[in-house]
């Protein structure tokens, strides 16, 4: 007797990234109409990677189709500290972005920590990290009016979340993620660990997942913690997590690694970080709005640094 069909999969909606980036262009462009002068954002390119130029490519063809000015500044790599540190007091500048890698080495974090959190569009300045992590959502509190800004990718995958109305917004902001649990694919420092703490300071679950185990990123019973804990998830892997998740988020470079979709509970999220279409379609048009997000409200901390007045909008 012949074995029997697989059942059918189940009904799947795919969301494209590029639909979310439009209409999230679309807010970008509505506060760009109360400033006096278009932002300019500079990119500095410091290698030869032809990845790294192509990269730029595309955030000043995003830059420029939202209504922002973007330039690429080709420098030298043994001059580019120097010259980040130029940009930092310079006026014309309103944020800067460095596409790494610049030396491949540690040298290249001493780049990050130069440039300014106020001018620092990706958000990898240490003061900007330290408050992701520590759950300080704000650089000037009790006003709160300038929010910290957050690294690119990590925040294009919480705009998407936010689109697909995975935060629940009849919950406290900061809490809206309450009740969620979520699967991480990846703990790169770039990405991975920043995404899993946003997500568990926001109130989920979250699995982290990468070729050492799983970690468990939570701000405890009740939320009753200011920021997440992590805790080492003994003998767990996808097997434990998949099943349980709400959200799966993988991130793994390359093309050879595949999500077990057959662990994935019915009716939830899937999301692909990777440049690799894992399952379903990039991110990354998403990504390079958020490029504009974070320069949009740059170029405000600067204008509330006394150079321009004007209004904020949210990005978290």
């Amino acid at each position: 007797m012949a074995a029997p069909n697989p059942a059918p999969a189940g009904p799947c909606k795919v969301v494209l990234a590029a639909s979310i980036a439009k209409l999230l262009s679309q807010e970008v462009q509505a506060g760009l109409a109360a400033l006096d002068r278009k932002p300019h954002l500079h990119g500095f390119l410091a290698n030869k990677d032809p990845a790294a130029r192509m990269y730029a490519e595309w955030t000043g063809k995003t830059c420029r189709e939202n209504g922002f000015d973007f330039t690429i500044r080709e420098v030298e790599r043994e001059d580019l500290e120097d010259e980040l540190r130029n940009a930092n007091s310079d006026d014309a500048v309103d944020g800067v972005i460095v596409y790494y890698p610049v030396f491949d080495s540690k040298r290249d974090r001493t780049l990050q920590w130069t440039v300014s959190m106020y001018k620092d569009v990706e958000g990898l300045s240490p003061q900007l990290i330290s408050n992701m992590y520590q759950n300080i959502r704000f650089l000037d509190p009790p006003n709160n009016l300038q929010k910290s800004i957050l690294p690119c990718t990590p925040l294009a995958c919480i705009k998407i979340l936010e689109h697909l109305r995975v935060y629940n917004t009849f919950l406290d902001y900061g809490k809206r993620l309450f009740g969620r649990r979520i699967t991480v694919i990846n703990r790169s420092e770039v990405v991975g660990r920043p995404l899993a703490a946003l997500l568990a300071n926001d109130g989920a679950e979250v699995y982290s997942v990468d070729v050492t185990g799983v970690q468990h990123f939570s701000r405890g019973s009740g939320l009753k913690k200011q920021k997440h804990d992590v805790t080492d998830m003994e003998g767990w892997g996808l097997e434990q997590c998949l099943p349980i998740s709400d959200v799966v988020i993988s991130g793994v470079p390359g093309d050879s690694y595949k999500v077990p979709t057959h662990l994935i509970r019915e009716g939830a999220v899937c999301i692909n970080f990777s440049s690799e279409k894992v399952r379903g379609d990039s991110i990354e048009p998403v990504n390079l709005n958020m490029h504009t997000d974070n320069h949009y409200r740059t170029s405000l901390l600067m204008s509330r640094s006394a150079h321009r007045s004007t209004c904020l909008l949210s990005a978290r």
